[in-house]
């Protein structure tokens, strides 16, 4: 492939994830939602951190079950405090990168 078709791939998907990130956006703004529907996509954030969390703390074995990713799951445990503690998503992500720098640091991993 030269290098202005290239370009023009890379260019085309871009413009293509921007349309697809930006259309809902602007079709809920010139719409007006029913109650339930706003209060069921008020949970999708919620599920899609849920599913991230969880897939990092398990470590995918083909034909036998997951096992915990330790280090992982030693970091989690001091940001899932700060998260309950502080209600802050700030103090949260701090905690739980610096813990995860003493975990990587004392070799627990």
């Amino acid at each position: 492939m030269t290098d202005g078709k290239l370009l023009v791939t890379i260019l085309l998907c871009g413009l293509a994830t921007w349309l697809l990130r930006v259309t809902p956006f602007v079709l809920v703004k010139a719409a007006r939602l029913p109650k339930w529907l706003l209060s069921f996509l008020s949970f999708v954030p919620v599920a899609i951190l849920a599913a991230i969390f969880a897939e990092e703390l398990l470590v995918y074995h083909p034909g036998a079950w997951p096992t915990l990713n330790v280090e992982n799951t030693l970091a989690a445990l001091p940001a899932i405090v700060a998260a309950i503690v502080s209600k802050s998503l700030l103090v949260t992500v701090v905690v739980g990168v610096a813990a995860m720098a003493v975990v990587r640091l004392l070799g627990w991993g």
